[in-house]
C-alpha cells in the first residue's frame, strides 16, 4: 500500500516567500513562485481527493488546528452571532468550514478556485454529516455570481498564494483588495492568517478601505538574541 501524497504546506510557502525576498528585483519583494498558480493548487487538490478517496485522510490544516482554533476563539470573544454569514475565501478541504459548524456557526459558505478542492470539501462535509454548508467554485478575483452580504471574510493563505503569482502579482492583490471590499458588508470583519506579509506590511495593503482593529497571538521563536513571528494574524473591519 501506497503512503498518502505530502503535499506542499503553509511551511513550504513561507520558505518560498522567504527566499524571493532576498535580493528580489520585484517592486513587491516578492519572486514568482508556482506556489501562486492555479494549475499548481489544481494538481494538489486532485492528490488530496484521490488521498482521501483511498485513505480518509482529509489532508493538511492549513497553518495548523491552532490557527483554526485562534480564529474560533476571536468570534466567540467578540459574541459573534452564530447565524452570522461567514466567507472562507480559499477554503481548500473545507476542514475549517466543519469546525466552524461544530462549533454552532450556521451560514458558512466555502469558495475555491479549484474544482477539486471543492469536491474534497464536499467529500469531508458530507462525511461529517452537515448539510448547513455551501460550497462554490468561485475565483476570487473574478467572481461571477453576486457574493455579497458576509458578516465575516477569512482567508488562511489565500492572499499568500496570489502574492507569488508570477503574472502580475501587484494589480491581482489590488483585485483581491476590491473583492473583499464587494463582498463584505460594512462594518465587517476581515480576518487573515499570513506566512508572507508581516503585520505593517498587511495594514499598508488593505489600507482603503480597511482599518486594522487586532492582532491575534501567533507562536513566537528566538534566534540569536532575537525574537520575531513567522505567522501574522490580523483582525480588519471594513470602514
Amino acid at each position: 500500500m501506497e503512503a498518502p501524497t505530502v503535499v506542499p504546506g503553509a511551511g513550504e510557502m513561507s520558505a518560498v516567500a522567504a527566499r524571493s525576498r532576498e535580493g528580489s528585483p520585484e517592486e513587491d519583494g516578492f519572486g514568482p513562485s508556482a506556489l501562486g498558480t492555479r494549475e499548481h493548487w489544481d494538481a494538489v487538490y486532485e492528490r488530496e481527493l484521490h488521498t482521501f478517496q483511498e485513505y480518509g485522510d482529509a489532508g493538511e490544516i492549513w497553518f495548523g488546528e491552532e490557527s483554526m482554533s485562534r480564529l474560533i476563539r476571536w468570534m466567540e470573544k467578540q459574541k459573534i452571532p452564530l447565524d452570522a454569514s461567514i466567507l472562507d475565501i480559499g477554503t481548500g478541504n473545507g476542514v475549517f468550514l466543519v469546525e466552524l459548524a461544530k462549533f454552532g456557526f450556521s451560514n458558512i459558505t466555502g469558495i475555491d478556485y479549484s474544482p477539486s478542492a471543492i469536491q474534497l470539501s464536499g467529500s469531508i462535509i458530507e462525511r461529517e454529516g452537515l448539510s448547513n454548508i455551501k460550497l462554490k467554485v468561485e475565483d476570487f478575483l473574478n467572481l461571477s455570481t453576486k457574493l455579497s452580504g458576509f458578516h465575516i471574510c477569512i482567508d488562511k493563505g489565500t492572499f499568500d498564494a496570489i502574492s507569488l503569482n508570477p503574472d502580475n502579482a501587484v494589480e491581482k492583490r489590488k483585485q483581491y483588495v476590491k473583492s473583499l471590499s464587494r463582498v463584505l458588508t460594512v462594518k465587517g470583519f476581515f480576518l487573515i492568517t499570513s506566512c508572507n506579509w508581516t503585520k505593517e506590511e498587511l495594514v499598508n495593503e488593505f489600507s482603503e478601505g480597511f482599518e486594522l482593529c487586532e492582532e491575534l497571538p501567533t507562536p513566537r521563536f528566538s534566534f540569536g538574541g532575537r525574537s520575531g513571528s513567522s505567522v501574522a494574524a490580523l483582525v480588519f473591519q471594513k470602514t
